[in-house]
């Protein structure tokens, strides 16, 4: 009886080492995949902004076009675009929207951004020396010239008015690389509060993984056009680049180059901003109207129509009735909003693409994953063993002694 008492001891103990082993080593292989993580519900802090919804306002989530209508007021016009926007530029109310936030292509739209980073940065005294890998690029070219140094507003001028991906590879050069002016770029893009943008070309090019949107196109224009070249670069509607001799030895002579923004010329009150095209992004548009002393912004994406004419109907149903309609969001002012993510108050880490922790970061209002750790593969590799160790020393205890 005292040995059968025993093999049940043994029994329940090798049992339960067993167990602790397999979830040791089951814990080990799956919590590379966060598995036993718990949902927990995070209270954002009363002096953080409130970012679970869409940056601008919640109702800018809602489908199709968005407005407050009051009483008399007149619908807005159609816009025939995927996205759009219209704001008044000096108050960031937004009047109307249609999926301000959905991603899309910017085409050269996103030139306004490589231009709002770049401004600040380079001398405007300063000239830059073409080389032949900025006259290589593809797309839309300024006819810059390797071998000949232009100045930093020319290049501009290039960048802005004729949409000159030669130019853009030029400045974001000249800016130490490539490299740091998208990084800087995106660094801009994320101070503004525009969470939607990621620039993979200073020109605007398509690149996978490249987007923007329809509110924060508007957050871009906006920003740039506080800066007085800027507002200088894209109102011109002509200007001449300087003639120069290329790296084969052939002469060019000064040239003139027009504003691609065609609302210049036909809508009063006109003053910019960029305009945009690829086969892929379709017609992308960021534009700009004062009068009376009332500025409004307006953004496209994704629209099938390249004209003026459905930018500047918005235009003057703003100019209206902007005055009568109750706002259904607003542009943030840089710096407020903080990106959306993903936190852990375990102390364990982000996961990839989160906030980085810092004061407030568990403080985003949203589920989150708290992670539990997992036993280490050792502990159940030897609690395996040991049981079955256990087992057979016991086993062969209860042979011999019925053999005595």
């Amino acid at each position: 009886m005292i040995a059968l008492r025993y093999a049940v001891s043994a029994l329940a103990l090798s049992l339960s080492l067993t167990a602790a082993g397999v979830l040791g080593m089951v814990g080990a292989t799956s919590s590379a995949h966060a598995v036993g993580s718990v949902p927990v519900r995070v209270v954002p802090a009363a002096n953080n902004p409130d970012v679970t919804g869409p940056t601008g306002g919640a109702q800018l989530a809602e489908p199709g076009v968005i407005v407050n209508l009051e009483a008399g007021v007149p619908a807005p016009p159609a816009m025939p675009g995927a996205s759009f926007l219209i704001a008044d530029m000096d108050s960031g109310q937004i009047l109307v929207a249609g999926a301000p936030h959905t991603p899309h292509l910017p085409a050269s739209t996103l030139k306004a951004l490589t231009a709002l980073t770049l401004i600040p940065r380079l001398d405007a005294s300063a000239k830059i020396m073409v080389k032949p890998e900025d006259v290589r690029v593809e797309g839309s070219r300024v006819g810059i010239l390797a071998g000949t140094a232009y100045s930093v507003p020319t290049l501009f001028r290039g960048l802005l008015m004729a949409s000159g991906n030669d130019a853009a590879n030029a400045l974001a050069r000249a800016n130490q690389s490539v490299a740091l002016t998208l990084s800087q770029m995106n660094a801009t893009a994320a101070d503004l509060g525009a969470f939607d943008t990621v620039a993979k070309d200073p020109s605007g090019l398509d690149m996978p993984g490249q987007t923007s949107s329809a509110y924060d196109l508007a957050l871009i224009g906006r920003a740039a056009m506080k800066l007085p070249d800027f507002r200088g670069y894209v109102s011109t509607k002509s200007a001449t680049v300087p003639g120069g001799r290329s790296n084969d030895g052939k002469t060019v002579p000064a040239f003139r180059i027009n504003n691609h923004n065609t609302l210049l010329y036909n809508y009063p009150g006109a003053i910019g901003v960029k305009n945009g095209y690829t086969i892929a992004a379709r017609q992308t548009f960021i534009a700009a109207a004062t009068r009376a002393g009332k500025t409004y912004i307006v953004t496209e994406m994704g629209s099938p129509n390249g004209s003026w004419r459905p930018t500047a109907a918005l235009l003057d149903w703003a100019f209206a009735h902007g005055a009568q309609v109750t706002p259904i969001g607003e542009l943030v002012e840089p710096g407020s909003v903080t990106r959306p993510g993903l936190t852990s108050t375990s102390g364990a880490g982000s996961s990839e693409g989160a906030t980085p922790a810092g004061p407030g970061a568990a403080d985003l209002g949203r589920p989150t994953l708290l992670r539990l750790p997992a036993l280490q593969p050792w502990i159940g590799a030897a609690g395996l063993l040991s049981g079955m160790v256990l087992v057979g020393a016991l086993a062969a205890r209860s042979i011999a002694g019925r053999r005595s």
